[in-house]
């Protein structure tokens, strides 16, 4: 059997667990730089706040109905998700963290235990240890663990939480009543496409034949027929494989103009974006660099370009990389535009310990040791304590975020205080 257990509201609920005063009440959450809504508690979604909204134009819906506002807070949600999953891992060792708040077990000569029994306990074991309410859906399979899942969900009440598909009577209860565009793996396309030929449910996607399955959706569609009809077919991903590409991509606080403020920027991208490529054992043989102006202001002069660079060799030295990010920056830039956003994305990735080298290879065995100095050191003092000296030395580059809470849980000076 499957389990999903999914984080109720997580980032909403992450900042009502030190700010209790807020349970039951209305709350949004806001992307990077306070732009547009990524997450939003029961009341917020009642109220017809929608997701994505921009934050700029939902400010006045707000106001009236007295809708609490957060930015973003990362480091708290993070370690929060990380306290969950660490209780999910005592009930089996098959765990697949699918997201930050959501994953994967699986149990294995389990055929003894009351597993609806287990996910009760487990509900209330992470709301005790961390405050974070969860649902679980256990089914044979985890296609059917997702739709079990939403049931819990959806019937909070009835289901105190949890809901397992343990029959074949519950299972085409279930699929009768999933609409085709809920069930996990059928995307936008695919579900315009069946809904064209009558097929509304994930009843109806069952019973097609595998053939027509097969050449539309590919094997990864039959493999997904074969989960909904109880017979495991997708695998745990026990171990998350390496990225394929690295993206550093961030909106300016403030319209940018002058090129060594976008030159600060995009090493500061490009060394952010290495750092992540030595932490996965990857180098990179080729980089893209973008820019563009504000979309959404139709009195600026409007522009956007890149450019792709192919590296000498495969490196993930910080020199080398930022040296052809600034190369192909030049290349785009263009006097007199109202920068908005740049980017940086890292490509060709192949692992560190079996890359192609060059007969004259620049990148010495002493940028691999500095290399890795640098990362300890971040590790152990923080983000941004050595800097290239293109990098702006005195100034730390922040995002808007007018409505942050505390990081209560991974910063001494922001704990919380008891009175």
């Amino acid at each position: 059997m499957f389990a999903l257990i999914d984080c109720n509201n997580f980032y909403a609920s992450c900042e009502r667990v030190f700010q209790p005063q807020y349970e039951g009440k209305a709350m949004v959450i806001l992307s990077n730089n306070d732009g547009c809504v990524i997450a939003r508690s029961n009341e917020a979604k009642a109220l017809g706040i929608p997701m994505g909204a921009p934050a700029f134009k939902f400010r006045d819906e707000f106001k009236k109905h007295n809708i609490r506002v957060f930015s973003s807070n990362y480091p708290l949600y993070g370690d929060m998700s990380h306290r969950v999953m660490k209780i999910l891992e005592t009930y089996t060792p098959n765990v697949e963290i699918y997201s930050i708040d959501e994953a994967f077990l699986k149990f294995e000569s389990f055929d003894y235990f009351d597993l609806n029994a287990m996910g009760l306990k487990m509900r209330k074991q992470v709301r005790r240890w961390t405050g974070i309410p969860v649902s679980v859906g256990l089914a044979p399979s985890k296609a059917l663990a997702k739709i079990a899942n939403k049931i819990a969900k959806k019937f909070d009440e009835r289901t105190r939480g949890v809901y397992c598909i343990d029959s074949d009577k519950k299972r085409l209860k279930a699929l009768k009543w999933t609409p085709i565009e809920d069930v996990w793996g059928v995307g936008r396309q695919h579900a315009k496409r069946l809904h064209a030929m009558g097929v509304t449910t994930a009843l109806d996607f069952v019973n097609l034949p595998d053939e027509w399955i097969k050449k539309q959706m590919s094997i990864l569609g039959l493999r997904l027929k074969r989960d909904l009809e109880g017979i495991p077919s997708i695998q745990l991903e026990e171990v998350a494989p390496p990225k394929k590409s690295i993206a550093v991509t961030r909106s300016f606080k403030n319209l940018l103009t002058i090129f060594n403020n976008l030159e600060e920027r995009i090493t500061t991208y490009t060394l952010l974006g290495a750092e992540k490529l030595r932490k996965q054992k990857s180098c990179a043989t080729a980089l893209h660099v973008f820019v563009r102006s504000n979309p959404f202001d139709p009195n600026a002069v409007q522009y956007r370009n890149g450019c792709t660079l192919t590296l000498p060799h495969a490196t993930d030295s910080n020199f080398v990389l930022n040296r052809y990010a600034l190369m192909g920056l030049r290349s785009i830039f263009k006097p007199g535009i109202e920068y908005k956003k740049a980017g940086v994305i890292l490509l060709g990735l192949t692992p560190s310990a079996s890359r192609q080298i060059t007969l004259f290879e620049q990148d010495t065995v002493k940028h691999t040791a500095l290399m890795r100095t640098l990362d300890k050191i971040h590790r152990r003092y923080g983000p941004h304590r050595m800097k290239l000296a293109n990098q702006d030395l005195k100034q730390t580059w922040k995002m808007k975020r007018e409505h942050l809470s505390n990081r209560f849980t991974t910063e001494i000076d922001e704990i919380i205080r008891v009175k």
